[in-house]
């Protein structure tokens, strides 16, 4: 039986191969798997061109999965560094990259990151137009614009952020309630910006229809991209963007009716007491569709350090609803990050997700844990940064500091809690100050 898409499959009763995988991955019965990707409530972005995909499923009761930004700038344009980063995240074991980038021709740099990349690709074809055609914002047109989103299907990306929610609806409900930071979402003010020097409809929303034909015939998830994403704490929660999310639900059951797999995009900046209810409204408000966010970072005042409010903010949306979460390094707000950054930004996430993946009761989530808590119990240091999140920082930390008493650390020596507790419920003796006799 013939199938356009992964959700056509499920709804059709086919088992693809895509499903298999992800089922095994994730500990489910494939049977429960095609019925979540039938109702939308999991997509499983693998585009029929990215041959060495190995697909992961985003949604409703699966493990909480995080995506890497990558890709080059006018200011930083070293493809082979970026490569390098994609080496790099592969090995970290990313589940998704996204080539965000907006110089120059980037369809080599695409090409060869679809080509190297097992993890699932993003893209968001608003960036690329510019340099596309080079052609100046105004100049582009509508038919250029959905071109562009064509030749990133071609290529084999997996989800593509479309900025279709900014209709001319949205962007009045912004323009008559003033924000404190405006748009932030780069494509989103990019769309913004054409439709406001055009007078025009946004392309993405009028012609809607033909950016699903484009999706469907190579199995290409939408991203809903949320322009209207805040930028600040103040700015969360607002008009503009609870009015563009209910566009975005309209949108994806337009998705849905033609087959084509949907994830909506979320936050931004926002304080911490508003985390859940963002959950909640984006599940209702877009039919438990999967949510994608970037943290949420949820203080202002830490550039520097923004992988950790980012991290605070995605364990709790990721606790409370969403489903991916979009990494943010200490060099977010700041500069394109580099190898280091990019580390770091990664652990920080996977913190986040697997912190999650615990409270929302996945299945296995607390086995990694509990085999952790086995080897401390037993001062099994080489298990311990075995089964470290990041065992190259852990070791060095270890070999940094070494203690006189190989069996404890550096923190406490002959102290230790679980030294002196193994010995005594074990009925040894106690020496403290002293060589064990």
């Amino acid at each position: 039986m013939n199938y356009t898409t992964q959700m056509d499959a499920a709804r059709k009763g086919i088992v693809t191969r895509e499903m298999e995988i992800v089922a095994k991955k994730e500990g489910i019965k494939v049977e429960k798997l095609m019925r979540l990707v039938a109702r939308g409530e999991v997509a499983i972005p693998a585009n029929k061109n990215h041959k060495n995909i190995e697909p992961e499923g985003v949604g409703n009761g699966l493990r909480t999965k995080i995506n890497v930004n990558l890709g080059i700038s006018k200011d930083c344009n070293d493809v082979e560094k970026e490569l390098e980063k994609v080496k790099v995240a592969v090995e970290m074991k990313a589940e998704a990259i996204m080539d965000l980038s907006c110089y120059g021709k980037t369809q080599e740099f695409r090409q060869k990151l679809i080509g190297m990349s097992p993890a699932m690709i993003g893209t968001v074809p608003m960036y690329d137009a510019v340099g596309f055609y080079d052609k100046e914002l105004k100049e582009l047109t509508a038919e250029e614009l959905l071109k562009v989103i064509e030749t990133h299907a071609k290529d084999g990306v997996d989800f593509m952020t479309i900025h279709a929610g900014i209709n001319k609806e949205t962007a009045e409900v912004f323009k008559r309630n003033p924000r404190l930071t405006n748009l932030v979402s780069r494509g989103g003010a990019l769309m913004f910006a054409w439709m406001q020097l055009n007078g025009k409809e946004n392309p993405f929303y009028e012609h809607f229809d033909k950016v699903l034909d484009i999706c469907e015939k190579y199995d290409v998830t939408i991203s809903l991209g949320d322009a209207c994403r805040p930028g600040s704490i103040a700015d969360s929660t607002d008009p503009s963007q609870i009015k563009e999310l209910m566009t975005l639900g309209e949108l994806t059951k337009k998705a849905w009716e033609r087959n084509v797999q949907v994830i909506i995009e979320g936050p931004g900046h926002m304080a911490l007491n508003e985390i859940k209810a963002n959950m909640m409204l984006e599940k209702k408000l877009c039919y438990g569709a999967p949510f994608y966010v970037l943290g949420p970072i949820v203080t202002d005042i830490a550039p520097g350090y923004d992988h950790i409010t980012s991290a605070i903010g995605g364990a709790i949306a990721a606790s409370t609803g969403a489903d991916f979460l979009c990494y943010v390094t200490p060099a977010e707000h700041l500069r394109l990050p580099d190898l280091n950054d990019m580390k770091e930004g990664i652990i920080a996430t996977k913190i986040a997700a697997h912190a999650a993946d615990i409270a929302k009761g996945v299945k296995g989530a607390r086995k990694w844990d509990n085999e952790m808590s086995d080897a401390r119990k037993n001062l099994d240091w080489n298990k311990m940064i075995e089964l470290a999140i990041d065992p190259e920082k852990a070791k060095k930390y270890r070999e940094n500091s070494r203690p006189e008493d190989e069996k404890t650390c550096t923190m406490c020596g002959k102290m230790c809690a679980v030294r002196n507790m193994n010995k005594v419920m074990s009925g040894k003796n106690l020496n403290v100050l002293r060589d064990d006799e």
